[in-house]
C-alpha cells in the first residue's frame, strides 16, 4: 500500500508543525522572535520531467536537516577553513550546523526557478567551510548518494546527472560513507568546501564550466532495490566528528557557489555492494541554495544565523585566523583529474595579487 501511494500521489509542499530537535507535530519556537518555521513533507515534487516508472523518495524539510525516505538524514555542517599551506589535514572539527529554509515559505521574493525544483536555501558566510552530514537511523539499510556543487558532480567532475556510473564511481554510498568535506581531488584527497560569491570565477563550477550561473548543492539519493537488506538489524556504533563551540565573526557576500579549499584526508569509499544493488528509478532529488548574509537578511527579514567560529577558535586549533566578509581501512575510488586541475581559493588569490 506505501509503494502504491507513493507511485499515485503528486502532491505538494504541507507543511507539518514540529520541535526543533525532534519529529513531533508541535509548532517550533520562533526564530529571532519573527517567524515560526515548520517541517514540510514532499512526497513527490513535479514529476513531469520522469517516466511514471520513477518512484520518488519521500522529502521531509526540517530546521536543521533534511529525512529522506523517513530515515535516511543529510545535514550541513559549520567548520573551520583550514590554511591551503601544503599540509593534507586532518578531519576538521564540527562547529554546529546550517540552518535551512525552505523556499516556498520566502516564494514571492526569490526566483522563480526556484520554485519549480525541490530546493532550500541555506544562510553561509564568504569562505566559510562547510561539510556535509550523512546519517542513517537504520544504518544496515545504505543510500547511494550522487553530490553536485554548482552542476558539477563532486566525485568526478563531470556535468550533474540523476543516473549511477560505477567507473569510475560517481557516488557515494552511506553508510559506510558518513561525510563528504570537499571535491575529490586524489586518492585519500579531498578539497575543502568554501562558499564563495558567484561571478568572481572561484568555483569549482567556473573552473570545470566556463560559467558561474548554477552556484548551491544538489543531492540525488538513491534507494536500495527491495529486498535488498534486512528491516532489522542489531545496532551499531555511530562514527562521530569532534565537535567544538564558539562565537561569531562577521562578513557580507553575494549568492554563492562552493570553491575548493585545502587538502584533508578523506577517503571515497568503493562500492561493496555493486551498482545493480541501488533502484534507479526510486531516488529523491534536492537542491540546497546558499544565500550571503546581506541577501539572506533582506529575503527572510532575518539576522544571518551567528557562526561559532572566531579568531580564537583558530588559535585553539592550531591554525592561522581567515576572516570571513574515522573512516575504515577500505581503499578508495579512483580520483578525477577534472577536479585534480580545479584551483582552490589560495591559488586564486595567489594569482590575482600578481
Amino acid at each position: 500500500m506505501r509503494s502504491f501511494i507513493r507511485r499515485t500521489f503528486e502532491g505538494f509542499w504541507s507543511a507539518l508543525t514540529c520541535q526543533r530537535f525532534g519529529r513531533s507535530r508541535l509548532s517550533r519556537p520562533a526564530v529571532n522572535g519573527k517567524l515560526g518555521r515548520q517541517v514540510a513533507q514532499d512526497k513527490s515534487a513535479d514529476r513531469s520531467a520522469y517516466p511514471k516508472s520513477y518512484n520518488m523518495l519521500d522529502v521531509q524539510i526540517e530546521p536543521e536537516s533534511v529525512r529522506i525516505d523517513s530515515h535516511f538524514v543529510v545535514s550541513f555542517k559549520r567548520t573551520l577553513r583550514l590554511p591551503e599551506d601544503g599540509t593534507l589535514h586532518k578531519t576538521p572539527p564540527n562547529f554546529g550546523v546550517f540552518p535551512i529554509y525552505r523556499v516556498e515559505e520566502f516564494a514571492e521574493r526569490l526566483p522563480k526557478n526556484w520554485q519549480r525544483e525541490r530546493s532550500v536555501f541555506i544562510p553561509m558566510y564568504q569562505r566559510e567551510g562547510l561539510y556535509i552530514r550523512f546519517d542513517n537511523e537504520k544504518a544496515w539499510q545504505p543510500y547511494a548518494v550522487k553530490v553536485s556543487i554548482g552542476g558539477i558532480n563532486a566525485i568526478s567532475g563531470e556535468p550533474q546527472a540523476n543516473t549511477l556510473r560505477a567507473e569510475p564511481q560517481d557516488y557515494l554510498v552511506c553508510p559506510p560513507q558518513l561525510w563528504l568535506d570537499g571535491i575529490y581531488t586524489d586518492r585519500g584527497t579531498t578539497r575543502q568546501f568554501l562558499a564563495t560569491p558567484l561571478g568572481q570565477g572561484e568555483t569549482v563550477e567556473g573552473a570545470l564550466s566556463g560559467s558561474e550561473n548554477v552556484g548551491g548543492i544538489q543531492l540525488t539519493i538513491f534507494a536500495p532495490k527491495p529486498g535488498t537488506f534486512p528491516e532489522n538489524a542489531p545496532e551499531t556504533k555511530a562514527t562521530l566528528r569532534p565537535t567544538a563551540f564558539g562565537r561569531r565573526p562577521g562578513a557580507e557576500t553575494a549568492e554563492m557557489g562552493l570553491a575548493a579549499g585545502a587538502g584533508i584526508k578523506q577517503k571515497v569509499l568503493p562500492d561493496q555492494y555493486g551498482i545493480e544493488t541501488w533502484d534507479q528509478n526510486n531516488f529523491a532529488e534536492l537542491t540546497v541554495h546558499i544565500l550571503n548574509s546581506a541577501q539572506f537578511q533582506s529575503i527572510t527579514g532575518l539576522d544571518a544565523p551567528a557562526t561559532t567560529i572566531n579568531e580564537e577558535t583558530y588559535a585553539e586549533n592550531g591554525f592561522p585566523w581567515f576572516p570571513l566578509y574515522g573512516e575504515t581501512e577500505q581503499g578508495d575510488v579512483s580520483p578525477s583529474d577534472l577536479l585534480a586541475g580545479v584551483k582552490t581559493v589560495g591559488e586564486i588569490d595567489e594569482r590575482k595579487n600578481e
